[in-house]
């Protein structure tokens, strides 16, 4: 878990992205909050990692009946769901195309997909066969994101239109993946502050595949939800880690070059876009929670009731990385986490990590499956995420407590303009 981790609160001075409040009468339509008693109110790198931290859900301690009027916006410059805060409930999805199904039917199912989104983020029903499973609830800061996976050019007819950005990730020591739960045609992400409202966007994207596409691998996270502490604070993975702490953020100068495709990038398509790693990453919970508090830390390099360096400070104190002690032993281990997953000590490497964290039951051994659902995002995954993966690979303590389970990267285009559809610059360029 990179030092880096989840996006952090929301300032007026560093917006996350294209969204906005809306007003309790706006925006809501068919929806409307039922609620009226007020309430006020992780992450890990791929172990392999990013930098980072993470955003809370929310700017400030809000009171619940407010939650479902957040609204992110459909169209604009980049997609929804990469520099929005956190949401409490997620839900990852990879598609395959049908068999038969190319260019027109991926360009009709993105035009149906696009829709849909533009529809259930302004708290609409769908267009066509409506669950009512979020019929009583605002947009509650559904964003929902798309993305195309290598295999998915060649299924198309688009191969001179792939990225070479998008090229297979490298094998990792750490890697034990499940290739049914790794990659795909398509893939698309969906957040909410409401897990029903998360819930009936994954339907209804899943009823709109159709005989187009059908489910590869899905998976379901979370996050702290919004008021859940005192006030707003960077998430707490399922190790009990302060999480996120080095996330770029959206004020820095070079945010967008370091998470977007510049204008004049390539492919042409890509511009505003982004590349998204996605790997699940089980943490055997078991075996970190038998260390002592002090061990933990050291693994780390960060103090677990405050996210401090060990070098001393609070949470956002500069790492001393030479700092030793009275027996001159470094503070902060040569193989903490926080110490190799610096993008000063990566080239610069750096990417935008936005992760749930998962739990998928208890194993009939009695070990809990559960874990990160690791999203990370950047202008160029060979200069983020796997220069930064390959030095973790080498000798971060974190990693025998940790092992990748599936993987995959994705294309994920710019923000779709009014009237169109994403994807529709690749698909009808």
């Amino acid at each position: 878990m990179p030092d880096q981790s989840l996006p952090k609160a929301r300032t007026p001075e560093a917006p996350t992205g294209e969204s906005e409040t809306a007003p309790a009468h706006e925006g809501i339509s068919r929806r409307r909050l039922i609620g009226t008693a007020g309430a006020t109110g992780l992450v890990l790198g791929t172990a392999g990692a990013a930098v980072g931290y993470a955003a809370a859900p929310s700017e400030a301690a809000a009171p619940l009946t407010s939650l479902g009027t957040d609204r992110a916006m459909f169209h604009g410059k980049h997609q929804p769901g990469i520099t929005d805060g956190l949401q409490a409930r997620g839900h990852l999805v990879a598609f395959d195309l049908a068999a038969g199904a190319g260019r027109k039917e991926a360009a009709a199912l993105l035009r149906r997909w696009s829709e849909t989104a533009r529809r259930l983020m302004a708290g609409e029903p769908s267009t066509h066969d409506d669950t009512d499973v979020a019929r009583d609830a605002g947009p509650s800061s559904l964003t929902i994101t798309f993305g195309f996976g290598h295999s998915f050019f060649a299924r198309t007819g688009l191969e001179k239109q792939r990225p070479t950005a998008l090229d297979p990730l490298p094998e990792f020591s750490s890697d034990h993946l499940d290739k049914n739960r790794s990659n795909g045609d398509l893939w698309v992400q969906i957040g909410a502050n409401d897990a029903l409202v998360a819930f009936h966007a994954l339907r209804a994207i899943q009823k709109d595949a159709g005989r187009a596409a059908k489910v590869r691998w899905q998976m379901n996270g979370f996050n702290r939800s919004p008021g859940a502490t005192s006030h707003p604070m960077t998430a707490r993975n399922l190790m009990g880690q302060i999480d996120g702490t080095r996330n770029p953020k959206p004020s820095e100068t070079d945010f967008d070059q370091r998470i977007f495709v510049p204008e004049k990038g390539e492919p042409a398509w890509m511009t505003n876009g982004s590349y998204a790693v996605v790997r699940r990453i089980r943490m055997l919970l078991d075996d970190w929670e038998k260390l002592s508090v002090t061990a933990q830390e050291d693994v780390i390099g960060r103090r677990k009731s405050d996210g401090a360096a060990l070098s001393g400070g609070t949470e956002t104190t500069a790492m001393e990385l030479e700092k030793t002690d009275a027996k001159g032993n470094l503070v902060v281990p040569i193989n903490a986490h926080a110490r190799i997953t610096r993008p000063d000590q990566n080239g610069g490497a750096a990417m935008l990590r936005r992760p749930f964290s998962f739990h998928d039951g208890i194993d009939t051994d009695g070990v809990p499956d559960a874990g990160l659902l690791f999203v990370c995002w950047q202008a160029d995954p060979l200069r983020g995420f796997v220069p930064v993966q390959r030095k973790l690979d080498r000798g971060d303590a974190l990693s025998q407590f940790i092992r990748h389970e599936s993987s995959g990267l994705f294309a994920v285009p710019g923000g779709a303009a009014e009237g169109e559809y994403v994807g529709q610059k690749l698909l009808e360029g």
